[in-house]
């Protein structure tokens, strides 16, 4: 999985201007091209969770998330809005057998959305609270690996390392496919914090055990807080920013915005 390793920090030239780029000296360039689709075409095929879910498979799971959750890395691969910003949400169709995985490429500087894809696959779990991304991950890989271009910044609507294992969707999905990634929860799951002031961009530590695991953010005033956590190659200190660039006049930052339209069916399309 070399390619992995090469794909993880790669990055260009930010198009916005103003902007500093942030350093790629270390990547093979070419990676960005080649890299992607192997990666998520071998993740793809690992991850398989069983079927079963006796005590035992659930303890595996959990298992699973703290030995991936000890290879999130918080370093900070972005030093500002990178071009390539992919939103990812899931919805449900046939009753919950099916998983409707959508990703949006918008662009860094004018958030405009680019390209999206979407991917139905067999739902591989029921819910279970804290193994969410055993349940979406496989259909939001397929939405990623559709895309024409790789990310360079993966906002997921869920959590970070704002989890109970320290392993939530986005920290999961960017250990797996070495993106920098960031989670965007609508609601807690885990920390406490005292509430963020009433107007747009407001915000307050989100703490777990002694320790800060994200920010609870008002994005929009007079609406419910957002829960705001690092999944991987981005600091708690650097995720705030990154979300807080891709906000416009909605409580969602766009790039999950735009996802959730499109895999709850509420732009109206199939």
């Amino acid at each position: 999985m070399a390619q992995q390793h090469e794909f993880a920090g790669h990055c260009e030239s930010l198009r916005s201007g103003g902007r500093q780029p942030a350093d790629c000296s270390r990547i093979a360039p070419r990676a960005l091209h080649r890299a992607p689709t192997l990666v998520w075409q071998a993740w793809t095929m690992r991850f398989q969770p069983p079927a079963d879910i006796a005590p035992a498979a659930l303890a595996e799971l959990r298992r699973q998330q703290v030995e991936l959750a000890a290879r999130v890395e918080l370093d900070d691969r972005l030093s500002a809005l990178p071009a390539r910003v992919v939103g990812v949400d899931s919805g449900f169709e046939d009753e919950g057998r099916t998983t409707r995985s959508v990703a949006v490429r918008v662009d860094g500087g004018s958030l405009q959305p680019l390209e999206s894809t979407l991917a139905r696959l067999p739902t591989a779990l029921p819910y279970i609270p804290g193994l969410l991304s055993f349940r979406e991950l496989p259909a939001v890989l397929q939405a990623l690996r559709q895309l024409r271009e790789p990310p360079q910044l993966v906002l997921v609507d869920g959590h970070g390392i704002a989890h109970p294992r320290g392993l939530g969707i986005a920290a999961h999905l960017g250990v797996l496919t070495g993106l920098p990634s960031i989670g965007v929860g609508k609601s807690r799951l885990v920390g406490d914090y005292t509430g963020p002031g009433p107007e747009r961009g407001d915000h307050a530590p989100l703490l777990h055990k002694g320790r800060q695991v994200g920010w609870v953010l008002r994005s929009k005033p007079r609406c419910n807080p957002l829960f705001i956590s690092p999944g991987h190659h981005v600091s708690v200190e650097a995720c705030l920013p990154l979300v807080l660039a891709c906000l416009t006049r909605y409580r969602l930052p766009e790039p999950t915005r735009l996802a959730d339209r499109l895999a709850s069916r509420r732009d109206g399309g199939a």
